[in-house]
C-alpha cells in the first residue's frame, strides 16, 4: 500500500466513480444506451476474459459483462471463442484446428464489434510445445480474424519453441506476447525478443512484483520504459511483494505501482494496452463482474 494513497480514501473514491458512471447497475446498463468506453486519457485499458472464469463465458455472456464493466477492450481467451466457432471437446479438437475455417472468428468479431467491443489480443489453448504447426497456423489465423495484433502465451523454458512461435506468427504479421508469472526478471524475455521482431512482452506487473528480489516497483517501472516499443500488453494486477507474503489483493492494498504505470503509459503515449487480469479472492456479496468494474473505475481515477 502506497503511502500517500491510503485505501479508505480510494474506496471512497472507487465507489463514487462505480455509483456516478453507473457500473453498479443492472445487466441492461448499455441497453439501448451509450457504448463502453475504457479508454481513459489516451490509455486503452481491458481486461483478460480469465477474470470472468467463475462465471459462464460464452460471446453473449462476455459482452453483457463487458457492458456492465464499461469495458471496450479484451485479450479473448479460446475457451470463448473456439466453442463458437464449433470446436469439439476432447483430443478431436487439434484435427478440428488443423481444417476449421475463419467464418465463425469473424462473426464473433462483429458481434463484439457491434457491441463496441474490440479484441487486442488472443490467448488460445493451442501455442504450446506439444501444439502441431497447424493448430499454431489456425490459431494466429483465428488472432487476424478476431482484429487481434497478438496472440498470448506463457514464456517457453525451451528457447526453439518461440522461435518457432515467432516464424509462423512472421507469416501471419502477428505479434507473440510470452506473459511471465514469478520467473519474471528484467532479462526473462531478452532471448525471445532477439529471436524476432514478432516476438514481444505480454508482462504481468503483479507477479512480476510478487518475485521479489531485485523487482520492485521502481525496477518495474524502468523495465516498462526501458521495453516500451516490444511490449505487446500489461496485465495489471494488485500482487504483494515476496517478503510481504506475495498474495493477490484488491487494487490499492499490494505492492504493485497499477497507479504509477497508468500515469506513466499516459504521460509516455505508450499505444499497448492493459488488462485487468481479476485474480484475488471476490469478496462475499460480489462477484467477478462487479470486481472488474472496480478495477475499471480505479484506472478511470487514476488517469483522470
Amino acid at each position: 500500500m502506497h503511502p500517500s494513497h491510503p485505501f479508505g480514501r480510494r474506496e471512497f473514491l472507487l465507489q463514487s466513480l462505480l455509483l456516478g458512471s453507473g457500473l453498479l447497475a443492472g445487466p441492461s446498463l448499455f441497453a439501448g444506451g451509450p457504448r463502453p468506453n475504457s479508454r481513459f486519457g489516451g490509455v486503452r485499458i481491458g481486461a483478460i476474459t480469465y477474470s470472468f472464469r467463475s462465471l459462464p463465458v460464452t460471446p453473449a455472456d462476455i459482452i453483457r459483462y463487458c457492458q456492465q464493466c464499461g469495458l471496450s477492450a479484451l485479450e479473448l481467451k479460446g475457451d470463448t471463442a473456439e466453442p463458437f466457432a464449433g470446436a469439439p471437446a476432447g483430443p478431436k479438437v487439434r484435427e478440428w484446428r488443423e481444417t476449421a475455417g475463419m467464418e465463425k472468428f469473424v462473426e464473433l468479431r462483429r458481434m463484439l464489434r457491434k457491441a463496441g467491443i474490440t479484441v487486442y489480443a488472443y490467448k488460445p489453448n493451442a501455442l504450446g510445445e506439444r501444439n502441431s504447426d497447424g493448430e499454431i497456423e489456425h490459431a494466429m489465423k483465428a488472432a487476424r480474424a478476431l482484429g487481434a495484433a497478438s496472440v498470448t502465451v506463457e514464456l517457453p523454458k525451451d528457447p526453439s519453441h518461440s522461435k518457432r512461435l515467432a516464424d509462423i506468427a512472421a507469416g501471419h504479421k502477428v505479434h507473440v506476447g510470452y506473459h511471465a508469472h514469478t520467473q519474471a526478471t528484467d532479462t526473462a524475455w531478452d532471448e525471445a525478443l532477439a529471436q524476432s521482431p514478432w516476438n514481444t512482452m505480454n508482462l504481468d506487473c503483479g507477479h512480476y512484483i510478487a518475485a521479489g528480489g531485485n523487482n520492485t516497483a521502481a525496477s518495474l517501472l524502468a523495465l516498462i520504459e526501458a521495453k516500451h516499443d516490444r511490449i505487446s500488453s500489461l496485465h495489471l494486477k494488485d500482487r504483494r511483494l515476496k517478503q510481504n507474503g506475495a498474495a493477490n489483493v484488491e487494487w490499492g492494498k499490494g505492492d504493485t505501482p497499477i497507479r504509477e504505470i497508468l500515469q506513466l503509459m499516459k504521460a509516455k503515449r505508450y499505444r499497448f494496452p492493459a488488462s485487468i487480469e481479476l485474480e484475488y479472492p471476490v469478496p462475499a456479496g460480489s462477484d467477478a463482474v462487479k470486481e472488474v468494474a472496480r478495477c475499471v473505475a480505479y484506472a478511470r481515477e487514476a488517469l483522470s
